[in-house]
Formats: structure tokens, sequence, C-alpha cells
């Protein structure tokens, strides 16, 4: 299972336009952005936490839906897919919670909080960390992409309890942020960010696919000619 020939530079293509939106879009949210009426400077926080938020829901629906695929296909390159959008998942969650804990110490006047989106944001990124390690415990490879498919496919029915969570319980956390919910001055920087978060993110993704499906493609690979016969 080689990895695909097509277009080998694209990964840092996206990585590169994802820094590119990334800086501009941080340049605009620091300083040229107006502070927020209520929460003044704290607010400008929200240009990356936001974006991190959107862009790390989508690596779980992309692992998920890898999960899937690859329990109604055994095609192994959605295993090796499987492998990134976990990783990436894991890493934008946990960028999530450290980027909340900043914004929460001022406005809420704590670190941390069992709040249940805080709570639920946190038990996704455990889930995922710990299908990671079962990844490396299990040496068999058609045994380890079952148990992590489907073991990702229940870690993700957490996710609309994620989302739904500042609906369904009195939390501290504000309803979902869209350009529909903020002022028109920070569309763009919002905008800007949340587009070079989702390059970086896709060109991970693609670039971690690639060594994985390489990785596999060793693992699935048979034996030497020699050493088949010497069990022979």
């Amino acid at each position: 299972m080689a990895a695909n020939p097509r277009f080998p530079k694209l990964p840092h293509a996206l990585m590169t336009l994802g820094v590119i939106c990334l800086l501009v879009g941080s340049y605009l949210g620091l300083f040229v952005a107006p502070p927020e009426h209520y929460m003044g400077e704290v607010q400008r926080i929200m240009y990356v936490h936001v974006p991190t938020a959107w862009n790390w829901m989508l690596s779980v629906l992309f692992a998920f839906g890898a999960a899937m695929a690859f329990l109604f296909t055994s095609d192994f390159k959605w295993d090796a897919r499987l492998e990134a959008g976990l990783e990436v998942g894991a890493l934008l969650g946990f960028l999530l919670c450290c980027q909340g804990a900043i914004w929460a110490k001022p406005t809420w006047g704590v670190w941390w909080d069992w709040d249940p989106r805080l709570t639920s944001t946190a038990v996704l990124l455990c889930s995922f960390a710990g299908i990671l390690a079962l990844r490396r415990f299990v040496d068999d490879p058609p045994k380890r992409a079952v148990l992590c498919s489907v073991a990702t496919i229940i870690a993700a029915v957490d996710l609309p309890i994620v989302y739904f969570s500042v609906r369904w319980w009195n939390s501290l956390h504000q309803m979902q942020s869209s350009p529909a919910t903020v002022s028109s001055q920070f569309h763009l920087p919002l905008r800007l960010n949340a587009f070079g978060i989702l390059f970086l993110m896709s060109g991970f993704i693609a670039m971690r696919s690639r060594i994985a499906s390489q990785r596999l493609s060793e693992e699935l690979a048979p034996p030497p000619q020699e050493f088949a016969e010497e069990l022979a």
C-alpha cells in the first residue's frame, strides 16, 4: 500500500498557506481590530481559540469518517488516515484546552472549571490520547485497525455533547461563536485564522497519512522469500 504519488508537495503548500493566513490574521486581530466592548484586550485570544475549536471538531469528524470507512471497506488507507486524524485531533484538543484556560483565568477567575463544555472536551481529548496509546500496544495491523476504529466511533459520540453542552446545561461557557455572532470588525482576522488552521490541519493530516501508509505497507508486506523458506 504505497503512498499516493500525486501532488507530493501538496502538504507543504497547504502548511505554507496556513502559516501565511495565521500570520496575517493574527496581526489583524492583535494590532488592527478594536478591543471587545466588555472583555477588552482579553478577547483577542478569540482569534486563535475559536478557529482552533472549529477545526478541532472537523478533525474529530475526519477521524470518525475514516474509522467508519475502514470498517466498511477494510482498506488500510483509511486506517492510515484514521491515525493521522487521531494525532491531529489530539494536538488541536490539547491546544484548545490550553487556550481556554488562558481565557478562563481573567474572565472566570480560575484556570479550570468542571463546566460541561470544558469537561466534555477534556473527555474527548483523553479518549483520543487513549486510542493513540492503544495503537502503540497492538502489533497486529488488522486487529489494531478494527479496535481503534470502533474506539474512535464510540469516542466521537462525545462530540455532539461538546457542541450542545452550552445549550443543554447551565454553563459558564458562552454560546458558540461564529461570524454571525460577533461584530463585523472581527470577521476578517477570525476567518483568516480559521482558514489558516484548516490549511495547517489538512497539511499535517496529509503528511501524517503518508507516513502511516508507508509503515503499514511494511507491516503488511509478506516476509522475504528466504525467511519464508526457513519457516517452511
